[in-house]
């Protein structure tokens, strides 16, 4: 017995001394993270792409397989066409560089068919505002603003009243049962085009839709637990839901990690547009249950609920979106206990992927293991764009953040 005693002290004296348990380990004066290297390391990386991509006047690129160094290219018809250029102005924002300027401009200019052609789904505001609404925040040029409103007016066309949500895919998809109306989680980032145009001389029911678009969702998008499906399908004609499904999950009622993480994003900046405290309030919902579901190194499987963690593969992306989205939720959040988790929480994630998940000379894209699309078998494993667009977002907003700076304010505004 006094044996066991003694052990038990011992163990007791170790824990006081060095800590016991998951808790997250401290963050000490030896911790090497630091926002401004990690932004250096995104610049050197993009200089290097920019040798690889063709100089044909329409190559974007996408995606590099593993144990390649091989950028896939898109053009801009792609979904993910507009994450290259919006980094570059991202790039361009931080260094006040003129090169980065003149990039971002050219690549953005190849999305420019976008705006006067008919709407291929609902990917427009990844397109276009990532490029564009960078392009005009930064610059104010008129030529780009034209652009994002022609584009603002084109996404509207894919509005269905009956429903109260912009179709995603207006073709037929698997398990869609077209005709019938799709609207997927991914929709939510593209209502920022919407509410931009109608605040800068676009028709004021761009507002509307947004809103209705948020407020369907909202209603019939989550669980009870406040997850989110993937995709509702609805009956184009009476409006009713059919069923909630998955496209990219591992199941229907599973935690897509990156479906989750375009919630959580998606209503903060509604919030952030209407200022609505629902929207608030369903953001801190969405981002608790991710939170809560997190690994210790705080970078999600690509699906939460898939069957054989711990081997299964890492999503970046979402990791780097989510982290992103924490930090403007930290912003408007009342409770300071929570704001400081967010921030806390976000800044672990962005440590972590610096860390562990940087591509380094693996490659020139900014981080690996993301995985895009893992039911179709696509994409595993793989450097994306959209995870080094939101990670370089999100360094920049944690920046902003430490230096006292609204998020929506432009660094080249403070600079000169």
């Amino acid at each position: 017995m006094t044996y066991k005693i003694q052990i038990f002290a011992s163990t007791v004296l170790l824990c006081l001394t060095l800590g016991c348990g998951n808790k997250k380990p401290q963050k000490t004066e030896n911790n090497t993270f630091d926002i401004d290297t990690e932004l250096t390391y995104c610049e050197q990386q993009a200089a290097k792409t920019l040798t690889l991509i063709p100089k044909d006047g329409k190559s974007l690129p996408r995606n590099i397989a593993p144990e390649s160094q091989e950028w896939r290219f898109i053009n801009y018809k792609d979904w993910t066409s507009g994450f290259w250029p919006g980094t570059l102005w991202y790039l361009y924002e931080n260094t006040d560089d003129e090169k980065w300027k003149e990039q971002a401009d050219t690549y953005s200019r190849y999305l420019t068919p976008l705006s006067v052609t008919p709407a291929l789904d609902h990917d427009l505001g990844f397109q276009i505002f990532n490029s564009f609404g960078n392009g005009y925040r930064l610059t104010g040029n008129p030529e780009y603003k034209d652009i994002i409103l022609k584009t603002a007016d084109t996404l509207a066309t894919l509005f269905n009243p009956n429903v109260g949500t912009i179709l995603s895919w207006p073709r037929d998809v698997p398990n869609m049962e077209w005709p019938q109306h799709n609207t997927i989680m991914d929709n939510m980032i593209n209502l920022e085009l919407l509410f931009w145009a109608s605040k800068n001389g676009g028709d004021k029911s761009l507002y509307d839709i947004a809103v209705s678009h948020a407020d369907v969702t909202m209603k019939n998008h989550f669980r009870p637990d406040y997850t989110s499906y993937h995709v509702v399908v609805y009956d184009r004609e009476t409006g009713e839901k059919i069923k909630g499904v998955t496209h990219q999950g591992y199941a229907d009622n599973s935690m897509w990690a990156r479906g989750q993480g375009w919630a959580i994003y998606g209503y903060t900046m509604v919030y952030r547009e209407t200022g609505d405290k629902k929207y608030l309030d369903q953001a801190q919902k969405t981002a608790k249950v991710y939170l809560d579901h997190l690994p210790i190194d705080l970078i999600p499987y690509w699906d939460f609920d898939a069957p054989n963690i711990p081997n299964e593969p890492r999503d970046a992306s979402a990791a780097a979106l989510v982290a992103s989205a924490l930090l403007e939720l930290s912003t408007f959040t009342k409770d300071s206990n929570l704001s400081e988790n967010y921030v806390e929480k976000a800044e672990s994630m962005l440590e972590e992927l610096s860390k562990n998940y940087q591509s380094k000379d693996a490659n020139s894209a900014f981080l690996l293991h993301s995985t895009g699309h893992k039911p179709s078998g696509s994409e595993i494993n793989y450097s994306i764009n959209y995870a080094d667009y939101y990670y370089l977002e999100a360094l920049l907003r944690l920046k902003k953040l430490k230096s006292g700076i609204p998020l929506t304010t432009s660094l080249i505004t403070i600079t000169k």
